[in-house]
């Protein structure tokens, strides 16, 4: 808690001010918190956090898109369990729904989350115990003697330190560092426990048992000689023969197609924004039209200063990035094979065991390990080899040490000026006139400016990290993740708890140094012992110690203001009234908002960190944090069950890093209880006695490392699993994973984005957009004099039945505006619901059909005979995913059917294709994005076509030309 303006704005006398900025900086701290200061903190943080709450349970019923969309939008399975409309109706289902429902509902992610939660609740439950039990009666009594003696008006908090206490009573704390390691030891151990358990549930859960990861090996750094099926195939078999061959399938070269996707992304959504911008009135469109700068990676105009119409430039940007799209998916090299690839078994137990062979193994220098999901992957970092892949990795810890270095300096004028204006007017002569002359603007800027840009900065600080640890080589988003908690947490510790902490104490420590050895011509090693470093260290952590109280009781206004979902709720009110979103903008903020893990567990590491660093320097702090971990356990219970997805789930797989990091923060409490028994007790015989700790901790990392890692990440380790075991799925069902259709890079098959409008200016289409709005995409109606040019475009999705939508934009009604409408949409779904699991639709199971139009949904089937056929075709019927012509692997004689060149049958990359005579055009993956552009010159003769009747052939909604 900070002091009030009128503190901050009191004049001082001051000498130069190079003199006062050095005497600021050395002692930011000197104004101590009292103890009445922390409980106004106390007061104010339950207070204004309950008020915030009871506004929560208050605008709750009425506003379920903000409150409860997984409630709205989760299917059956995954849905939470229903709320009333009262006003404490959503405390019921936080309070009665165990662990096992919850697996079901929110996934392990979110699982195992509240069980750590729940874990840092009950480890400061037991420790605050042992703490106002033991260590705050010790400071008390111990140094009653010396603080009665030296000044009687120290406050309260200051006589829970240990500051003023000497000798053998520091026995006590010796004590208290093996409780600490123990209690924190007991529930990490039982926690582990736990999360094996869930661990190996979830190998047992239908949904994993039916993936095809689960029995998919990735084998990444391939050498060259060995990139094709069947060198996939001999380098599982150089780890182990296993009855079952598996179904190879290397990974081929994409060129720049994700690069050409991302920019046609980025044109529609700045067409949208323009659009949205330029239709906000549509009764009365703005005189000028938009204009717009063209795109720095734009051939077509190389003069990228000047300003062109906005809505005719990007359409015809969307139009030529579409042509180069389907030119490049037509043109993949198949013989360009890349050095990574995946091979799946037919059972669970063979991939698993294989995989844990090969754990510490390198065969023909290749990496083989368990495939993640499909959408987990960072697909352009797989071709990566391992030496590029490490000095890659080296040159982003050097830029993460440079990023948490730089920041010491502003995180120090943050703390000295920002947090107190009237210091800066100390130092300068023209802002203190205008702090006397305005004192009430200056508070204002005050309470704001600090933690605006601290705020500003640890906001941006996660997805800088993502960048670096993508630029690293990361290959799957689960390990960015954990690698953006590891460099979070690294970079808060040493910012805002050491350096902040010390940094006053460090800094007079060396001003000291240096003005005895040039006053007394001392030796520096004389001057250095003279001024004890040792117990100047625990002065300045001791006198710190009220800040991290305060801040610890303001955590729980954050939390207050996470579950009231203010920023989400303001910010939707304020952009639907004052600015110009895009259909796609208001589609979005209905969605369940993705869980930000590795911020929530890096701000909770390091709670946790404070904590037991100041747990036996403040014990008051076990209590502040017991506190809000009760609080908010419920509270982050609430939002992880009615709010938030998980986007990416991992299975469990983030523990490892919370169990490391719970170990560091009891291995820097025992540095804190060495560092005061090395200042002010019996040095050492009791350093001596504390040197068991650190070797017990690593001995029980080790333990739990060897009891429970391996039979967490694998299924099985080779052993049989006896008669009890589950059958497998029939060998049928195996020939049809397609594996190279189903881990394929998604730049080969996903949908391109439509620029979507909003109805209330569908009318203003015509006048506003130059180009076609109403001609058939096959080129049928390209001319005016043809026979059929009066008739109307026929739907794509509903043959037989008039098109709704003009191209080339989406037209989307006012009561469209939900993304229940199209939570089974790529675009949507791939930020907004994972894998779609939450929605019944995982791609693991059931991969998203191949493109045709922009008008076409997603689908998780093939493509039937017939649009409005009921019948879901089998994979020999029709595949429900077709590469562009030239990806298929090799002839492998490990498949039933070999890339054959007259096109009767055929199958590469575990897909099977049929062509006959009366069928005798190749369906590509093609994306025909407007409606109205210009024909290539060819098209795909249209089929006779009988709706229903898998006799009557197959009408062609791609374009393409003859094989």
């Amino acid at each position: 808690m900070l002091p009030s303006p009128a503190g901050y704005l009191a004049p001082r006398d001051t000498t130069s001010p190079t003199d006062e900025f050095l005497k600021l900086v050395s002692n930011p701290f000197s104004s101590q918190l009292t103890s009445k200061s922390v409980l106004v903190a106390l007061g104010t943080s339950l207070g204004v956090s309950f008020a915030i709450a009871l506004l929560f349970c208050l605008l709750r019923p009425y506003n379920t898109i903000v409150y409860a969309p997984r409630l709205r939008h989760a299917d059956q399975k995954h849905a939470p369990p229903p709320m009333g409309k009262g006003l404490f109706a959503w405390i019921k289902p936080i309070l009665t729904t165990k662990e096992d429902a919850l697996v079901e509902q929110i996934g392990l992610d979110a699982t195992i989350f509240l069980r750590f939660t729940k874990m840092c609740r009950n480890i400061f439950l037991v420790l605050s115990a042992v703490g106002c039990a033991i260590l705050i009666p010790v400071n008390v009594v111990g140094g009653h003697g010396m603080y009665k003696q030296w000044d009687h008006s120290i406050n309260g908090l200051m006589k829970m330190t240990p500051q003023y206490m000497f000798g053998s009573i520091f026995w006590a704390f010796v004590a208290c560092a093996y409780a600490i390691d123990i209690v924190i030891c007991y529930f990490l151990w039982r926690n582990y426990r736990a999360v094996l358990r869930l661990r190996r549930t979830y190998f047992d859960s239908p949904e994993y048992q039916s993936s095809l990861h689960a029995r998919t090996l990735m084998v990444t750094d391939i050498p060259k000689s060995l990139r094709s099926d069947e060198g996939l195939v001999k380098i599982t078999d150089d780890l182990t023969t296993t009855p079952e061959i598996p179904r190879a399938a290397i990974a081929r070269n994409v060129k720049d197609l994700p690069d050409l996707i991302e920019e046609h992304e980025n044109a529609v959504i700045d067409l949208e924004k323009v659009l949205a911008k330029y239709l906000k009135n549509p009764n009365k469109p703005p005189a000028k039209r938009p204009l717009c700068k063209p795109s720095k990676n734009d051939p077509d105009h190389p003069n990228k200063k000047e300003k062109v119409d906005a809505i005719d430039y990007l359409t015809t940007r969307i139009t030529r990035l579409e042509v180069k799209i389907r030119e490049v998916r037509e043109s993949v090299d198949k013989r360009d094979a890349m050095p990574y690839g995946f091979a799946s078994y037919e059972s669970i137990d063979s991939a698993h065991s294989v995989a844990y062979l090969a754990r510490s193994k390198h065969p023909q220098g290749t990496t083989v390990r368990l495939a993640p999901k499909p959408n987990d992957l960072i697909w352009k970092n797989l071709p990566l080899d391992l030496k590029t892949r490490r000095w890659r990795r080296l040159i982003n810890n050097l830029w993460i040490a440079l990023l948490t270095v730089l920041w010491i300096v502003p995180n120090a004028l943050i703390a000295v000026f920002l947090t107190n204006l009237s210091n800066l007017g100390l130092v300068w002569s023209g802002f203190k006139t205008q702090l006397e002359t305005n004192p009430n603007f200056w508070a204002i800027v005050q309470g704001v400016a600090s933690p605006a840009i601290t705020s500003l900065f640890y906001f941006f600080l996660p997805s800088i990290f993502r960048r670096l640890s993508i630029k690293a080589g990361d290959v799957t988003k689960t390990s960015r993740e954990r690698h953006v908690i590891h460099q979070l947490y690294a970079f808060f510790v040493f910012n805002n708890l050491i350096v902040f902490s010390l940094f006053s104490a460090l800094w007079q420590f060396v001003a000291s140094v240096v003005n005895e050895t040039k006053t007394t011509n001392k030796p520096i090693m004389q001057a250095f012992q003279d001024n004890h470093p040792l117990v100047n260290i625990m002065l300045a952590l001791c006198n710190v110690s009220p800040f991290w109280i305060t801040w610890l009781l303001q955590r729980n206004l954050g939390a207050a203001i996470d579950l009231a979902q203010v920023a989400n709720l303001a910010w939707g009110s304020f952009s639907r009234k004052f600015l110009s979103p895009t259909p796609r903008e208001m589609i979005k903020w209905t969605a369940p908002p993705p869980f930000d893990y590795a911020s929530y567990y890096n701000y909770f590491l390091f709670y946790t960190t404070v904590t037991l660093c100041f747990a036996t320097l403040q014990p008051v702090v076990l209590l502040v944090t017991a506190l809000y971990f009760i609080i908010d356990a419920y509270w982050k219970k609430y939002l992880l069950m009615y709010v938030f997805i998980t986007k990416t789930e991992s299975g469990g797989l983030f523990w490892r890093v919370l169990f490391n990091r719970v170990l560091f923060a009891a291995l820097i409490s025992n540095c804190v209880v060495a560092l005061l028994v090395a200042a002010r007790g019996n040095r050492w015989p009791m350093l001596s006695a504390m040197i068991p700790l650190p070797l017990l901790l690593l001995g029980f990392k080790f333990y739990c490392s060897s009891a429970f890692d391996d039979s967490m990440k694998y299924f099985t380790k080779g052993e049989s699993k006896g008669p009890e075991a589950a059958t497998p799925i029939d060998k049928e069902s195996r020939r049809r994973d397609r594996v190279g259709v189903r881990f394929g890079h998604p730049a080969l098959y996903r949908k391109l984005t439509v620029p979507m409008v909003h109805q209330k200016s569908q009318h203003l289409l015509g006048e506003i957009y130059r180009g076609r709005l109403d001609s058939d995409a096959d080129g049928m109606n390209s001319s005016g004099y043809s026979d059929v040019y009066s008739m109307k475009r026929m739907s794509r999705d509903r043959p037989g039945k008039p098109a709704s939508t003009p191209a080339p934009f989406e037209i989307i009604s006012e009561q469209k505006l939900d993304f229940e409408n199209y939570k089974d949409r790529p675009e949507f779904s791939e930020e907004f619901g994972g894998d779609g699991e939450v929605y019944g639709k995982p791609s693991d199971l059931i991969r998203p059909d191949t493109p045709s139009s922009f008008m076409t949904g997603s689908g998780d089937r093939g493509r039937s005979l017939s649009r409005e056929s009921d019948r879901t075709y089998t994979t020999e019927d029709v595949p429900g995913h077709i590469y562009p012509t030239g990806y298929h692997s090799t002839p492998s004689a490990l498949r039933e059917y070999s890339p054959s060149p007259d096109g009767r049958k055929y199958e590469g990359a575990d897909m099977t294709i049929s062509r006959t005579e009366s069928n005798p055009y190749q369906l590509r993956d093609e994306s025909a994005l407007l409606h109205g552009a210009a024909p290539m010159g060819e098209h795909t003769p249209v089929l006779n076509q009988t709706s229903g009747s898998e006799e009557g052939g197959e009408y062609d909604y791609f374009r393409g030309r003859k094989a």
